[in-house]
């Protein structure tokens, strides 16, 4: 038991020997134990006494070589120490002797005396404390404390230091460094590399399942679902190759093992390859000890928990019905145009188009006359312009530059919802919605309809008590088998529902999504496990490291190689579906045209308060803040003719008045626009004359004056 895989830990009693050991074929024999042993400091009083007490035995004892001092020697040492100091303290007047009072002589014990002194003696030794040789010296209800233990390992000629462990610090590898942290160890990691038994730093389990170390794995033989295991038997060298999902799941388990565990997988199957029995034929041969362990998609069951220990799950539990779907159009739906977008999404553009409605308004009213007029008109004029946006069929001119760049902005966020919407309806109108034609057992077993199920599986007797006839089961083998069931219908022999495993189901899916569905788990099941004998210390450590695998990646890579690769649904629940526009694909649209029609609002409101900044100032210095911000707004609401005839353009038509005789252009005192040559329109009466400037009349040179003589008709 001393060979690899084997661990030996001794106590003090023995390590503390280690050292003192005189054979060396008592420590070849011990190769790779490991011992706790009383940490003794070495100091140099402690040099000096042992090399006086080596001197004094060799003397007294010239035959005996090679003795050491041990511990057990130094204690003693202490010990005589401390019995001393105890006396001093008591004093030498306090020992006298006592003869002891018994009735019964028949021994000697009658005949001794007992120290009077004794208790007090006893008192002072347990109070007594001192540096000894061995170190602190101390008694504790009778007994010597020993605060810190050296790990020690035996190799080659002698014992090694690994590490120590005390009462404050727990494992550490060094006793200097624990002297500045309070964090308590008890991980092996904190000690120095350990040589086990057999040579090996590899840490051993301490136990074997079988006499040559390796396991005896049962696995199933499978004619369908053949991705969670495959069983292939090679003739032309007889060998047989297992493979699958459950088997990459075990061999990965294996490895995250803290230690190795050699295995050998057998299949389940009669000498002509052909299936050997059902599961629970299986499971009960790992039960009669015939195998060590099984592994596939082997489900934890109640009864088979009385005979053998499963671990825990490594894929999903429950079992699912799958039915066929049948389409259905949602074009019918009185509401169907709000669903392209959502709630959301709807609020907040309707939103905006108020707020762009305004800030048109804002920015063309005093200069242009199609947003002048009553409050009624302005605000109905607003809100037409705004929302005829949405179909671009604004026809109010917009001539401000600053309402000009808005609208800019604002129609490229009009033409972006708009044909999102478009799509996303004409995808709900022409995409056919798939819906299962059964969601309930109750009405399978009312219409007695066909049900189906895996050949060989436990879903025979759930299906049995839910109150299924075995005339109306029907069995399948494989994916395919099961799609002709189901394709063939329960009027033509097949079946209108499966049931089976999720994991089953899913694999299923993936490649007919677009013909079946899934619905949600009707019984609850524990999922795949692992199976081993009855008390197999494998199965705790084993279920550990299923947790390990789980929360890491391989986990996914597996089921990714395994089940993806078939896969030819993206995804097989929402086949058909489609997805409603929500705020969060639009919201920077929405950020852009805020923010340009604010900046343009903060444009143009500095620019008026430049220009007509003298209203304020003009206004009476005692008059309120509020008379002067009614001043700023009325100014504001005054038409203004002079950037009014910006807008003439083309062919401007005056009609004829029985006082006026001619058109004349003349220059404004004051515009907004200073920049600009900005004409006034008047009509002049005869005789007259006006400046009529080139801007507007290209046919006349400079300005000059000319007589009002010329008939009115039209000016170009």
């Amino acid at each position: 038991m001393m060979e690899e895989g084997n661990v030996w830990i001794t106590t003090n009693g023995m390590a503390n020997s280690f050292s003192t050991s005189s054979s060396s074929v008592d420590i070849d024999n011990m190769q790779g134990v490991l011992g706790l042993k009383t940490y003794v400091p070495n100091t140099k009083e402690l040099e000096n006494f042992r090399a006086r007490w080596q001197t004094k035995f060799q003397q007294d004892n010239p035959t005996i070589l090679n003795v050491k001092l041990d511990v057990f020697g130094l204690w003693a040492y202490d010990a005589a120490w401390a019995l001393a100091l105890a006396v001093e303290k008591v004093g030498g007047t306090n020992f006298s002797f006592r003869k002891m009072n018994s009735s019964h002589n028949s021994t000697d014990l009658g005949s001794l005396e007992v120290s009077q002194g004794g208790p007090e003696l006893v008192r002072e030794l347990s109070s007594t404390r001192f540096r000894g040789l061995s170190g602190d010296f101390s008694l504790i209800n009778g007994q010597l404390q020993s605060s810190t233990f050296q790990v020690v390992n035996v190799n080659d000629n002698g014992e090694r230091g690994i590490g120590y462990w005390t009462p404050q610090n727990g494992l550490v590898r060094n006793i200097i460094s624990t002297r500045n942290t309070n964090r308590y160890s008890t991980s092996n990691a904190s000690l120095g590399p350990i040589i086990w038994p057999g040579d090996t730093t590899l840490a051993p389990r301490g136990w074997q399942i079988r006499p040559n170390g390796t396991i005896k794995v049962l696995v199933p033989v499978k004619v369908g679902f053949e991705e969670f295991v495959t069983v292939r038997h090679d003739f032309s060298t007889n060998t047989t190759k297992v493979t699958g999902f459950c088997i990459e799941v075990f061999d990965a388990v294996i490895k995250a093992l803290p230690y190795p565990v050699p295995y050998e997988f057998y299949p389940f199957a009669k000498p002509d390859g052909k299936i050997a029995g059902r599961y629970n034929d299986l499971v009960n041969q790992v039960f009669l000890g015939n195998y060590d362990a099984a592994v596939g998609d082997i489900t934890i069951r109640a009864n088979r928990s009385l005979y053998v220990d499963f671990t825990l799950p490594f894929t999903e539990s429950g079992i699912s019905m799958v039915v066929p779907i049948k389409g259905k159009h949602d074009a019918k739906s009185t509401w169907v145009f709000l669903k392209p977008l959502t709630w959301d999404l709807w609020v907040t553009s309707g939103c905006f188009f108020i707020f762009i409605g305004f800030v048109v308004w804002f920015l063309e009213h005093p200069i242009n006359e199609d947003f002048r007029g009553s409050p009624h008109h302005q605000i109905g004029t607003s809100f037409w312009f705004a929302f005829s946006t949405m179909v671009f069929a604004h026809r109010e001119r917009v001539v401000s530059n600053l309402a000009r760049f808005v609208v800019i902005i604002w129609c490229f966020v009009v033409l972006v919802l708009t044909q999102s919407y478009t799509a996303s309806l004409s995808s709900i109108l022409t995409i056919q919605q798939l819906q299962p034609i059964v969601t309930d057992v109750n009405l399978l077993l009312k219409n007695g309809d066909n049900v189906g199920y895996q050949a060989g599986s436990f879903i025979y007797e759930i299906l049995s008590q839910l109150g299924f006839q075995d005339d109306k089961l029907r069995t399948y083998r494989s994916a395919e088998e099961l799609d002709e069931l189901l394709r063939n219908g329960n009027e033509n022999g097949g079946i209108s529902a499966a049931f089976d495993e999720t994991p089953y189901m899913k694999l299923f899916l993936a490649t007919y999504c677009s013909k079946y569905t899934l619905v949600e788990p009707t019984f609850k099941a524990d999922g795949f496990a692992f199976v081993f004998q009855k008390g197999s210390l494998l199965t705790l450590d084993v279920s550990t490291a299923i947790t390990q695998v789980h929360e890491g990646d391989k986990m996914k890579a597996i089921e990714a190689k395994w089940f993806k690769k078939k896969a030819s649904c993206s995804n097989p629940d929402t086949a058909g579906s489609y997805d409603t526009l929500s705020l969060d694909s639009f919201w920077g649209l929405f950020i852009v045209a805020g923010l340009a029609s604010s900046l343009s609002l903060l444009i143009y409101v500095a620019m008026f308060l430049y220009e007509d900044g003298h209203i304020l100032t003009g206004v009476d210095s005692k008059a309120s803040f509020r008379t002067r911000i009614r001043e700023v707004l009325r100014a504001y609401d005054q038409e203004d003719k002079k950037s009014k005839k910006d807008n003439v353009q083309g062919i401007a038509a005056v009609e004829s008045s029985p006082n006026t005789n001619c058109l004349c252009l003349r220059r404004p005192s004051r515009s907004r626009h200073p920049n600009k040559i900005v004409p006034e329109i008047v009509l002049e009466e005869e005789g007259t004359t006006c400046t009529q400037h080139s801007e507007l009349n290209p046919n006349v040179q400079a300005t000059q004056e000319i007589e009002c003589a010329i008939e009115l008709t039209a000016i170009t």
